[in-house]
């Protein structure tokens, strides 16, 4: 009978055979994924001038990843892909781990037919990264930026091919500033993000041992309300000051340089800041997950699996909000989302709202198409958002 170390010699000697088979084929990939972008640079020669972003940066001009024609990023395709690798897994990798491999994959595939820069909600650290990591893979450029307003100003001008940012959180619902921008902006969504928010208490020391202060955003500071109440509303009979501060980055930051204080954040700003964290997962709604969007000059082509959205105003008349609605029930069009927000800007009566709405299908599909027609006829105003892949897990 074989030794242990003999029968542990035979598995490494195994993996080490399958490891040279995996760069084997990944580099197969990478070269097939190489000659796709030559052809797609080579149909490009050719494109008219709408499909060219002019920009400050890349020395005068930058090709637009437009969703029709040879475009270099396609939403929909690594949808697809993702699904079909995820439905044939044979474990014992979960799901999980799966897409992440594969993300990592293509995003490092897609780097090679053009690196891509991306926008975010920064600063760096926050949850908004770990979701443009997670929708975009690590191999792109990220660039933070401190407000939701210049992550749009960078996409719009041609400084970034895609930005990251919040749209709407499960526990305190809709992110404004998000939802204004996206009624006057020419960008569309060409993707989303579910990203489930799990908040850290951490400090530079290995305890709470003289903290008086506490920083963080002010929706974390909501999301993990209760939990501070039981846990952290004194310290050695000190009570503690809660600080919001523009973002959970900016927190662990801050608790970095004082020692008299502690933040709320993410495990990325743990790492950024080289913080302990004494306290995990401390938000009071273990499903606590936030939505992003990610915004580029183009929407996505149909996936299979997809959701729209648009913006409307309904007439200033009885049953108006009705008439909005029935297209989509006439239609067989399911909506997941429907909210409604003052104008802030658009139209001439301070009281004048429009409604966000998401529903299930691409724009392309017909009887989506048929509805969005006939909504036309019956709003004051209806802006289509973008189509694009529902998000996985």
């Amino acid at each position: 009978m074989a030794s242990t170390e003999e029968e542990l010699g035979k598995l490494r000697e195994g993996i080490d055979r399958i490891d040279g088979d995996v760069l084997r084929l990944l580099s197969e990939r990478a070269r097939l994924a190489q000659r796709v972008g030559e052809i797609k640079h080579g149909s490009k020669q050719h494109a008219g001038p709408s499909q060219v972003l002019l920009g400050p940066l890349g020395g005068g001009g930058r090709e637009a990843a437009s969703s029709g024609g040879a475009a270099i990023y396609r939403p929909e395709r690594e949808a697809q892909v993702l699904r079909r690798i995820t439905a044939t897994n044979p474990g014992p990798l979960p799901e999980a781990a799966v897409r992440t491999i594969f993300r990592e994959v293509m995003s490092a595939c897609l780097a090679l037919e053009q690196p891509l820069r991306i926008a975010y909600f920064g600063p760096a650290g926050t949850f908004t990264e770990s979701a443009a990591k997670k929708h975009f893979g690590s191999a792109p450029a990220f660039t933070p930026f401190l407000t939701i307003d210049d992550v749009f100003r960078a996409v719009e001008s041609g400084q970034a091919d895609y930005g990251v940012v919040p749209v709407e959180n499960s526990t305190e619902g809709s992110v404004g500033r998000t939802l204004d921008l996206l009624l006057t902006t020419p960008l569309m969504i060409c993707g989303e993000v579910n990203l489930r928010i799990h908040q850290n208490l951490m400090s530079r020391t290995a305890s709470l041992d003289g903290v008086t202060k506490l920083y963080s955003h002010a929706q974390s500071l909501a999301q993990c309300h209760e939990w501070l109440n039981r846990n952290l509303a004194r310290v050695d009979g000190v009570p503690i000051a809660r600080v919001p501060v523009a973002s959970n980055a900016e927190a662990a930051r801050m608790a970095a340089q004082d020692p008299e204080a502690c933040a709320i954040a993410g495990e990325a700003a743990a790492r950024l800041y080289e913080l302990n964290i004494l306290a995990a997962n401390i938000e009071d709604d273990p499903n606590n997950t936030t939505r992003f969007i990610a915004l580029a000059s183009h929407d996505a082509g149909p996936s299979g699996n997809d959701k729209t959205s648009f913006v409307c105003s309904a007439q200033n008349k009885p049953g108006a909000v009705h008439d909005l609605l029935t297209p989509l029930k006439t239609h067989g069009v399911s909506m997941s989302r429907f909210e409604s927000r003052p104008a802030r800007g658009f139209g001439n009566s301070r009281w004048e709202y429009v409604f966000f709405v998401d529903i299930e299908g691409h724009r392309q599909d017909a009887k989506l198409a048929a509805a969005l027609d006939d909504l036309r006829g019956c709003v004051g105003f209806l802006k289509e958002l973008g189509s694009y892949p529902k998000a996985g897990n």
